[in-house]
């Protein structure tokens, strides 16, 4: 299209213009496996195309939900650390105490900078007393790793292996996960792993997700070789239950209170700040001298300025968040003051409202404390609530699933 004297620069605006797929950014172990099943849009995630959504990011969160669904989550980049110092050095990395994390347990963790900022939130496997693996969110861990190495003096390799996670989630996920590995799956524990064979190929399977859904975590060895094998037997295995491919849930996510590195938090945020400052979480207390704690210290002594709270927003229903409905943050006012800034929102098709998390000053923390948001529907009305805002104390995806194994 030419711009003419009569065409304004604002008619020229695509809501949806295309991705480019090209070599310069890299491809997933199963890119060609997840796009056959119609990918609807894509972002760019750790340097990676990644599916968003497969057309009904509403449909998708119902077929969570109520069935099983399959992820494509090659884009969680393992950063693996080993050697003599691995466990003193992993545990420089991260505020939480890893000698309270057993060799099969997984951990969500913080990698914390020399000022307290989140520089990713990924989930932590430790494989051996020595061996661990970093699942990365959106940032680049394994330059920060490496560099903070080669300044420690500390005996480790660190190296991005060829491994490649897909998620199995929703309450049907069980069925999946005994079809493919046996009944013994289900002995693994929320945040537990276990080392598993699949015709030959060599797995991790984890009871982990981005959910909050009774989910699994399959990260494949050897994935860009064996990526296709693997994605067609978990597809294979879940005709029977109804699976379905989907991307990852956003809504679902905003609705179970977890929260997404690069828009909910940032380097420029710190854990007190996202209400993340648990003392299990931010361990000051723990000998290690972890990256940050100083800062850490002194932010928990004297508190913090700003805080990551949920709000139900007014209005009409604003989307699904994946779906292109929020490309910048909305402005939270108060009266004509601007004082924050929405972060992430959506439409809960059950609790029928906007939901979603802003970052505001402290003194508007307190529930029930009411604001403005600016949405691309106008100016709504919002109020400050308890999050999450389903299921608070995670007793779905803890739930035993071998008590609601379904038989025959």
């Amino acid at each position: 299209m030419t711009q003419t004297a009569t065409t304004s620069p604002a008619d020229l605006v695509r809501e949806a213009p295309k991705v480019l797929l090209y070599t310069r950014i890299r491809r997933g172990p199963y890119f060609y496996a997840s796009r056959k099943h119609g990918v609807e849009m894509y972002s760019v995630y750790n340097h990676q195309y990644h599916p968003r959504h497969y057309g009904d990011p509403v449909q998708e969160y119902w077929d969570l939900l109520n069935g099983v669904t399959l992820w494509d989550v090659g884009v969680e980049r393992q950063v693996e650390i080993t050697g003599p110092d691995a466990f003193a050095f992993t545990n420089m990395l991260v505020p939480r105490d890893l000698n309270k994390c057993a060799v099969g347990q997984c951990k969500y963790v913080f990698v914390t900078a020399e000022d307290g900022g989140i520089v990713n939130d990924p989930v932590l496997l430790r494989l051996g007393e020595n061996h661990f693996w970093l699942s990365l969110a959106d940032s680049d861990v394994l330059l920060w790793a490496r560099a903070l190495a080669y300044n420690s003096g500390m005996n480790v390799r660190i190296r991005e292996p060829d491994v490649g996670p897909v998620q199995v989630q929703g309450p049907k996920s069980k069925e999946v996960m005994v079809d493919l590995f046996g009944e013994g799956i289900l002995d693994v524990p929320y945040y537990f792993l276990a080392h598993e064979q699949l015709d030959g190929m060599d797995v991790i399977v984890s009871r982990t997700g981005y959910t909050s859904e009774l989910g699994y975590e399959i990260y494949l060895k050897d994935a860009y070789r064996n990526g296709q094998k693997l994605w067609d037997a978990v597809l294979a295995a879940g005709e029977p239950h109804g699976l379905k491919v989907i991307g990852p849930c956003h809504i679902r996510r905003i609705e179970g209170g977890i929260l997404a590195h690069g828009c909910d938090m940032t380097i420029e945020t710190n854990p007190y700040e996202v209400d993340y400052g648990y003392e299990w979480m931010v361990d000051l207390e723990q000998e290690a001298d972890f990256v940050g704690k100083e800062a850490l210290k002194r932010i928990k002594e004297e508190g913090v300025r700003r805080k990551l709270v949920g709000v139900e927003i007014g209005g009409e229903p604003l989307g699904s968040y994946n779906d292109g409905s929020m490309i910048d943050y909305f402005p939270v006012h108060d009266g004509d003051r601007h004082v924050g800034r929405v972060t992430s929102a959506c439409f809960s098709p059950r609790l029928e409202k906007n939901i979603g998390y802003a970052m505001v000053p402290i003194e508007y923390v307190e529930y029930g404390t009411e604001l403005t948001v600016e949405t691309p529907h106008g100016r709504q009305r919002a109020v400050v609530v308890r999050r999450p805002f389903v299921d608070p104390q995670k007793e779905i995806p803890k739930t035993d699933p071998k008590k609601t194994l379904s038989q025959g």
